[in-house]
Protein backbone atom coordinates (compact mmCIF):
# COMPACT_ATOMS: atom_id res chain seq x y z
CA UNK A 1 0.00 0.00 0.00
CA UNK A 2 3.03 2.18 0.76
CA UNK A 3 4.21 1.81 -2.38
CA UNK A 4 0.99 2.76 -4.41
CA UNK A 5 0.86 5.94 -2.72
CA UNK A 6 4.37 6.89 -3.25
CA UNK A 7 3.54 5.97 -6.94
CA UNK A 8 1.32 8.61 -6.93
CA UNK A 9 2.86 11.06 -5.43
CA UNK A 10 0.86 11.49 -2.17
CA UNK A 11 2.77 11.50 0.99
CA UNK A 12 2.29 9.01 3.58
CA UNK A 13 0.69 10.23 6.85
CA UNK A 14 2.62 10.14 10.24
CA UNK A 15 0.89 10.67 13.35
CA UNK A 16 1.74 13.36 15.70
CA UNK A 17 2.35 12.11 19.21
CA UNK A 18 3.15 15.54 20.35
CA UNK A 19 0.65 17.38 23.61
CA UNK A 20 0.11 20.46 22.64
CA UNK A 21 1.10 22.48 25.90
CA UNK A 22 0.18 25.76 24.87
CA UNK A 23 -3.64 25.93 26.48
CA UNK A 24 -1.98 24.30 30.18
CA UNK A 25 0.45 27.46 30.16
CA UNK A 26 -2.84 29.81 29.67
CA UNK A 27 -4.22 28.21 32.21
CA UNK A 28 -1.52 28.43 34.85
CA UNK A 29 -0.79 31.88 34.07
CA UNK A 30 -4.41 33.00 34.73
CA UNK A 31 -4.28 31.18 38.06
CA UNK A 32 -1.25 32.64 38.42
CA UNK A 33 -2.54 36.18 38.55
CA UNK A 34 -5.37 35.43 40.87
CA UNK A 35 -2.98 33.92 43.08
CA UNK A 36 -1.33 37.04 42.85
CA UNK A 37 -4.15 39.16 43.34
CA UNK A 38 -5.84 37.41 46.21
CA UNK A 39 -2.92 36.64 48.42
CA UNK A 40 -2.69 40.64 49.34
CA UNK A 41 -6.28 40.01 50.37
CA UNK A 42 -6.36 37.07 53.17
CA UNK A 43 -3.62 38.42 55.22
CA UNK A 44 -5.01 38.81 58.23
CA UNK A 45 -4.82 42.44 60.60
CA UNK A 46 -4.26 41.17 63.96
CA UNK A 47 -2.45 38.45 65.25
CA UNK A 48 -3.21 36.80 68.54
CA UNK A 49 0.25 35.60 69.92
CA UNK A 50 0.38 33.30 73.01
CA UNK A 51 1.63 35.11 76.15
CA UNK A 52 4.58 33.70 77.72
CA UNK A 53 4.83 33.22 81.57
CA UNK A 54 7.31 33.19 84.09
CA UNK A 55 9.19 30.16 84.46
CA UNK A 56 9.20 27.79 87.26
CA UNK A 57 11.98 27.30 89.69
CA UNK A 58 12.98 23.90 90.30
CA UNK A 59 11.72 23.03 93.67
CA UNK A 60 14.04 23.38 96.70
CA UNK A 61 13.69 20.20 97.89
CA UNK A 62 13.30 17.40 95.53
CA UNK A 63 14.68 13.15 95.36
CA UNK A 64 17.95 12.81 93.36
CA UNK A 65 18.81 9.94 91.49
CA UNK A 66 22.46 10.18 89.82
CA UNK A 67 23.22 7.53 87.93
CA UNK A 68 26.53 6.28 86.74
CA UNK A 69 28.49 4.76 83.64
CA UNK A 70 29.28 1.54 85.98
CA UNK A 71 25.62 1.13 86.94
CA UNK A 72 26.13 2.61 90.45
CA UNK A 73 23.75 5.22 91.89
CA UNK A 74 23.78 7.59 94.49
CA UNK A 75 19.92 7.86 95.88
CA UNK A 76 18.29 10.20 98.49
CA UNK A 77 17.15 13.41 99.20
CA UNK A 78 18.73 16.99 97.38
CA UNK A 79 21.04 18.35 100.10
CA UNK A 80 20.70 15.80 102.99
CA UNK A 81 22.21 12.36 103.07
CA UNK A 82 22.06 10.19 99.69
CA UNK A 83 23.21 6.41 99.49
CA UNK A 84 25.20 4.37 97.32
CA UNK A 85 23.86 1.45 95.28
CA UNK A 86 25.48 -0.65 93.20
CA UNK A 87 22.59 -3.41 91.67
CA UNK A 88 19.42 -1.91 90.45
CA UNK A 89 17.36 -3.77 92.67
CA UNK A 90 18.60 -2.00 95.19
CA UNK A 91 18.01 1.67 93.90
CA UNK A 92 14.19 0.18 93.80
CA UNK A 93 14.24 -0.63 96.97
CA UNK A 94 15.67 2.82 97.93
CA UNK A 95 13.39 4.67 95.72
CA UNK A 96 10.16 2.92 97.29
CA UNK A 97 11.70 3.62 100.98
CA UNK A 98 12.16 7.50 100.24
CA UNK A 99 9.07 7.94 98.52
CA UNK A 100 7.11 6.50 101.68
CA UNK A 101 9.59 8.61 103.92
CA UNK A 102 8.78 11.82 101.70
CA UNK A 103 4.92 11.51 99.32
CA UNK A 104 5.33 15.01 97.94
CA UNK A 105 8.65 15.14 96.58
CA UNK A 106 9.42 15.06 93.01
CA UNK A 107 12.37 12.83 91.46
CA UNK A 108 14.97 14.41 89.86
CA UNK A 109 16.94 12.44 87.93
CA UNK A 110 20.45 13.03 86.71
CA UNK A 111 22.89 10.70 84.56
CA UNK A 112 26.28 11.04 83.26
CA UNK A 113 26.71 11.52 79.59
CA UNK A 114 28.24 7.99 78.63
CA UNK A 115 25.39 6.42 80.25
CA UNK A 116 22.60 4.41 77.73
CA UNK A 117 20.06 6.09 77.67
CA UNK A 118 17.54 2.78 78.20
CA UNK A 119 18.79 3.15 81.88
CA UNK A 120 17.47 6.08 81.88
CA UNK A 121 14.02 5.33 80.73
CA UNK A 122 14.25 2.17 83.21
CA UNK A 123 14.66 4.51 86.38
CA UNK A 124 11.60 6.64 85.31
CA UNK A 125 9.66 3.33 84.99
CA UNK A 126 10.85 1.92 88.25
CA UNK A 127 9.74 5.61 89.80
CA UNK A 128 6.68 5.44 88.69
CA UNK A 129 5.59 2.28 89.57
CA UNK A 130 6.40 3.55 92.49
CA UNK A 131 4.14 6.01 92.95
CA UNK A 132 6.31 9.00 91.95
CA UNK A 133 4.29 11.70 89.69
CA UNK A 134 6.39 14.05 89.08
CA UNK A 135 9.85 13.12 87.42
CA UNK A 136 12.11 15.44 86.06
CA UNK A 137 15.67 15.17 84.21
CA UNK A 138 18.69 16.82 84.66
CA UNK A 139 21.11 18.76 82.00
CA UNK A 140 24.87 19.06 83.13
Amino acid sequence: MSNISSMRGGRSRKFKSEINVVPYIDVMLVLLVIFMVVAPLSTPSMINLPKAGKSNQPPTEYLEIELKPDGSATVGVHGKKTVSTKKREELGNRLEELHAKYPDLPLMISADKDIKYDEVVQTISQANKTGIARVGLSTR
